[in-house]
């Protein structure tokens, strides 16, 4: 039987963000997977042992024999993988059930720097030759083309179906209900207490998504909380909020946002790195940067229209490689 690898950002995971990006990229590679065996590898820990590297397994050959090997999105394209704990647990000694894996709108750091001779030692054996490579935006594009590799901008998996006819079902007024992240590996108190007040004044009903593993923690230490409610930090608690119907979603979590958008749910993204800037110069989602939160205000009582401008074409080209 064909054998697919999913390399698998979602497998010890402490953020629903990467259940978000691999539900998506599964969803989106149905007509390719949905026949094979699946196999499915963290990037998050190494894959492998050094010693299970070397020796002849007949486990590794399974990899070896693998149709396609897709590594599914994340911002896992780091340019220095000589630090001690980066996202992408691979090395020199752990490349070899990596080989000619094919990247899935996958993004990169926020860093102008070159890679590094190891680490382009190490991308050079991981990734493939042959196919294009799907990576999240025109930074990222840029850096796999320095590589020497082939890459087309399709945009993370989340977004695919976000077309012109999608984006006309999202709703442009504000709702009676929202719900909210914040990001616990980046707090800032004052922003982060004013989206919350801001909220609390402009809707009926305020709920609050534990998408970190620290973000309850980090939600409790802050003030005019009484009355919101928290929601499980699972795919299905939070998709039940969204399915309510006349409720927004406002925060500092990129994909929870986008997992709003899916369920057409008029959405506002606040900015707090990279990647919200970077989807936003080529794909304009609705975003206000934290720093200039005293906007939101404003912004949550006008009419917003979601005019996300996917590429349906480059999603298509890539694609049809695999056919």
């Amino acid at each position: 039987m064909k054998t697919v690898v999913l390399f698998d950002p979602s497998i010890r995971s402490l953020n629903m963000g990467d259940h978000i990006i691999m539900k998506s990229a599964k969803d989106e590679l149905k007509e390719i997977i949905s026949d094979k065996f699946l196999i499915h590898c963290a990037t998050h820990q190494p894959p492998v042992t050094c010693y299970q590297n070397t020796r002849l397994n007949p486990k590794i050959k399974i990899y070896d024999d693998a149709q396609f090997k897709f590594i599914c999105g994340s911002n896992l394209l780091w340019k220095n993988l000589m630090i001690p704990r980066p996202t992408f647990n691979v090395n020199l000694f752990n490349t070899k059930i990596y080989e000619n894996s094919i990247l899935m709108g996958v993004g990169t750091n926020s860093s102008n720097k070159n890679a590094n001779l190891y680490t382009r030692i190490i991308y050079n054996r991981i990734l493939s030759e042959k196919f294009y490579h799907s990576v999240r935006d025109e930074r990222t594009k840029r850096f796999v083309e320095s590589l020497g590799f082939k890459a087309i901008n399709t945009g993370c998996p989340t977004m695919w179906k976000f077309n012109k006819e999608f984006c006309k079902q999202i709703p442009t007024h504000k709702s009676s209900k929202v719900v909210f992240t914040l990001t616990d590996y980046s707090q800032e108190q004052r922003e982060d207490q004013e989206l919350i007040n801001i909220l609390v004044k402009n809707y009926e009903k305020v709920y609050f998504w534990l998408q970190g593993a620290s973000d309850e923690e980090y939600f409790d230490s802050l003030a005019n909380t009484k009355g919101i409610i928290k929601v499980a930090p699972t795919l299905e608690a939070y998709e039940a909020i969204l399915n309510e119907g006349d409720i927004d979603y406002v925060g500092t979590r990129l994909h929870a946002g986008m997992y709003a958008m899916q369920h057409k749910v008029r959405t506002i993204i606040l900015a707090i790195d990279n990647r919200v800037r970077d989807m936003k110069e080529t794909y304009h989602i609705n975003t206000v940067e934290r720093t200039d939160i005293n906007s939101l205000d404003s912004l949550v009582n006008s009419t917003i229209t979601t005019q996300i401008s996917i590429n349906e074409n480059n999603i298509n080209e890539w694609m049809s490689q695999f056919k």
